[in-house]
């Protein structure tokens, strides 16, 4: 009787016989390279709200949301369960909106440590068949299982296991979408929750998925969907028909992006677990206690927000060459503008200025403001933005180099001692700092 040996490496199975050393004839990476790739996005199911449910089950009885301080400004819907979404309650909505809709409906404060503990555990999980694992966000993941069937089973059948092993260990739900491509993977998970797993194959794809709405696609938001239904486009089989050189004139070259995954014809990789993740913006918003009044509020929250951007990028080893400012007003409305800097920067004390130009440009400054977000973009490596300068050099008249020396300085000290140690002068025992979240792309 032969014995057979397997070892996953890279997402493709080896196989060895009891006397040999080298794979097997053929292997698996000839026949992979025939086949189509197998894919899953797995997407926990109500995360917050279910992860507060695990660490106190007397949540589950009724409608539950986890929200920001429902005294403060920033009291929003951050998540809800299934009992709550009967009744309507939006992610994203107003705390006071949902009670609306849902009177006895529980408050819960966020525990963001638990979630990214439980996000961690469910990722180990997902490690278990594959090194293939991407992270989308906290509760989203894609994995790539085409070389781990040989182990563990058809891309359904590693999909159920997932869910079952998920379940076991840590008390939440997922739903798993499993297709030949990440973006008709993550059309199936959302395609029926929670806890389910649905296949979208060669066979079956045009019937599932050309009457969903082009909202259900990934990078269709609000402002696509709009410039689509300019073009009578309103459900995907209608992107998929459409001409792509009209849709290149509408929305330039993303909207050829959108025609190639209404087709099928995403070809986009799973990183690695370990892979090293690409930036490609940094961003920091907050929303205030009390609305801004005034030019000199304006500058002093954009202040802040640049000088928490400033050291995310130094940290990282980038520059950012393009500043992004959104602002929102109490009607919610919101504003978005950018524009080129004079050169790459890491520095808080340009990125605030160029931040400010934009507000004087755009924004009435008689005007109240709820929230401020500034966004570094257009990034590059700090090294080849030559922003290595000596500290005495005298080719450097603006003193950008004493300048991006002393807020290194900073950095280190508030490496040490915390962010608290040191602040801009205009926010020291200032009323108005309030919920401040980060962002990255």
């Amino acid at each position: 009787m032969e014995i057979i040996f397997r070892y996953l490496d890279g997402n493709v199975c080896f196989e060895y016989n009891e006397k040999n050393t080298l794979p097997r004839a053929g292997g698996i990476r000839e026949e992979a390279a025939a086949i189509d790739r197998v894919i899953l996005h797995c997407d926990c199911n109500s995360f917050y709200a279910s992860v507060e449910t695990v660490l106190n089950p007397r949540l589950s009885a009724g409608p539950m949301a986890v929200c920001g301080d429902p005294k403060s400004r920033h009291g929003i819907i951050l998540a809800k369960n299934e009992a709550a979404k009967k009744y309507g309650v939006q992610t994203a909505e107003t705390i006071w909106q949902a009670q609306r809709k849902c009177p006895g409906l529980k408050l819960v404060a966020p525990h963001r440590d638990a979630y990214a503990e439980y996000s961690r555990r469910v990722n180990a999980i997902y490690q278990r068949c594959t090194d293939q694992v991407e992270p989308f966000g906290i509760d989203e993941s894609w994995l790539d299982v085409t070389g781990s069937q040989r182990l563990f089973g058809t891309g359904k059948e590693i999909a159920d296991r997932l869910r079952e092993e998920v379940r076991r260990e840590t008390g939440l739900t997922i739903s798993v979408g499993v297709s030949f491509n990440k973006i008709f993977a993550k059309l199936g998970s959302d395609y029926k929750k929670p806890d389910a797993t649905t296949v979208i194959s060669r066979e079956n794809w045009r019937d599932m998925l050309f009457p969903l709405p082009v909202t259900a696609m990934l990078y269709v938001g609000e402002a696509v969907r709009r410039e689509l239904s300019g073009l009578y486009i309103s459900t995907i089989g209608q992107l998929a028909a459409a001409d792509p050189a009209q849709l290149s004139a509408r929305l330039g070259k993303h909207g050829r992006q959108l025609h190639d995954y209404a087709n099928g014809l995403d070809d986009s990789p799973v990183r690695r677990a370990d892979a090293p993740r690409e930036i490609k913006s940094v961003g920091n918003g907050m929303t205030f206690r009390r609305d801004l009044s005034g030019e000199r509020e304006l500058r002093t929250g954009i202040a802040v927000l640049s000088d928490e951007v400033a050291g995310r990028l130094r940290r990282y080893g980038l520059c950012a060459a393009t500043i992004q400012l959104q602002i929102k007003d109490t009607r919610l409305r919101v504003i978005s503008r950018q524009r080129p800097l004079p050169r790459p920067t890491a520095l808080a004390s340009e990125l605030s200025g160029a931040a400010m130009e934009l507000a004087r440009a755009s924004w009435d400054m008689a005007l109240p403001v709820r929230m401020l977000t500034v966004t570094a973009c257009n990034l590059v490596e700090a090294s080849l933005a030559s922003e290595q300068l000596s500290l005495f050099d005298e080719s450097d008249p603006a003193g950008r180099g004493r300048r991006l020396n002393l807020e290194r300085t900073v950095d280190s000290l508030r490496g040490r001692f915390g962010r608290g140690i040191i602040a801009p002068g205009s926010v020291v025992n200032n009323e108005l700092m309030g919920y401040s979240q980060e962002e990255e792309e």
